[in-house]
């Protein structure tokens, strides 16, 4: 689904990710770890096409197709859906118009009705898009906007954020929809990319590989548990001396 081949990236003329590579099968989900200013998010813009990110090597290659020099809205349509940490307040615009916006294929009232309330966001489909909603209200909100869009690679910044356990339990149930682990892996369409800062998403969505980012390097990889509990127990630094 996707390959990143020795990616470096520039942000404002400073270079934030080095020659970095990894890959993610059709139908897997990988997650990625590391400390705050690490380069994570960075690495998922990148990837996106946001233009203030800026490749200066490598490649990024989605199903098979280099996409390095595509714009954000050409990797949208081939397949690619983000939700952000902190995504913006856009006043002047119902969620429910960005919500029918970022729908692939058409979406009657019934079906946008149907899973709005499945999300529990009912309410917030007449207001103005994250204007006064809480933490678990952006989360549900950027996710309808991606179950509607139904990306082939979802990738997710930090999505347990400002979120409280009730909604953690639904956040993880409607992203484990949006990749379709209800499916066997070989008969998946989707693949998904996690950032997460403390691994509670994990709880509630499985990945199987798992990297560590530190200096904007990927310096370890392995199963996404077992370096979650090496990071729990012994930290980061653990990580870098291991570089496996």
């Amino acid at each position: 689904m996707l390959k990143v081949e020795n990616l470096t990236v520039e942000v404002e003329g400073k270079e934030i990710l080095h020659e970095l590579s990894l890959s993610v099968g059709v139908g897997e989900t990988h997650a990625l770890f590391g400390p705050n200013g690490s380069g994570k998010t960075t690495l998922l813009m990148a990837i996106m096409g946001f233009p203030r990110y800026k490749v200066t090597r490598g490649k990024i290659i989605f199903k098979g197709q280099d996409i390095t020099n595509m714009s954000l809205d050409e990797r949208a349509r081939l397949g690619i859906g983000m939700s952000f940490q902190r995504p913006p307040v856009v006043r002047g615009v119902r969620t429910r118009d960005v919500v029918i916006a970022s729908a692939r294929e058409a979406m009657d009232e019934h079906a946008i009705d149907d899973l709005a309330e499945r999300l529990n966001v009912v309410d917030l489909m007449g207001r103005e898009v994250n204007y006064g909603f809480s933490g678990g209200e952006i989360k549900r909100s950027e996710l309808m906007q991606l179950l509607a869009q139904a990306p082939n690679l979802v990738l997710l910044d930090e999505p347990e954020s400002g979120v409280d356990l009730v909604n953690m339990a639904l956040i993880g149930q409607m992203i484990n929809e949006l990749l379709q682990k209800d499916r066997r892996r070989w008969h998946r369409t989707r693949s998904g990319l996690i950032i997460t800062h403390t691994g509670h998403i994990l709880e509630h969505v499985h990945a199987t590989n798992g990297y560590v980012i530190i200096d904007g390097r990927l310096i370890s990889e392995g199963e996404s548990r077992e370096i979650l509990e090496c990071i729990k127990e012994r930290g980061f630094e653990e990580c870098a001396t291991c570089q496996r």
